[in-house]
């Protein structure tokens, strides 16, 4: 099972507090899962930094809108990279269990 949440879990930032609450939580529930889940279920949290993507069109407060807009352009990574991420995780043998993945621009601070 790969769950995919956020750098923004990570490192959080003023007036995202409730998305980084959301992305922890699903943090959470991953890691609970990988314990609970027992041999044979591997479970692993992929946290993408800025991606090219079309998330800051879902972004509300102006500010923090207008202040991402001119990161995205900047330092995003294609959404291949985080392909790329997941795809190491599934390849590991069966034995191996990848715990947890974060996968962001070498220029994100």
């Amino acid at each position: 099972m790969i769950n995919v949440v956020s750098t923004a879990g990570i490192k959080m930032l003023p007036t995202m507090g409730v998305y980084a609450a959301t992305k922890n939580a699903v943090r959470t529930v991953t890691e609970i899962l990988r314990q609970e889940a027992g041999p044979h279920l591997r479970v692993t949290e992929v946290s993408p930094g800025m991606t090219a993507t079309n998330f800051v069109d879902s972004i509300t407060d102006p500010t923090t809108k207008t202040k991402i807009e001119g990161q995205v352009g900047a330092i995003t990574i294609p959404p291949d990279a985080i392909a790329r991420g997941i795809l190491y995780a599934i390849e590991q043998p069966p034995e191996v269990d990848v715990g947890s993945i974060v996968i962001r621009p070498t220029a994100q601070g």
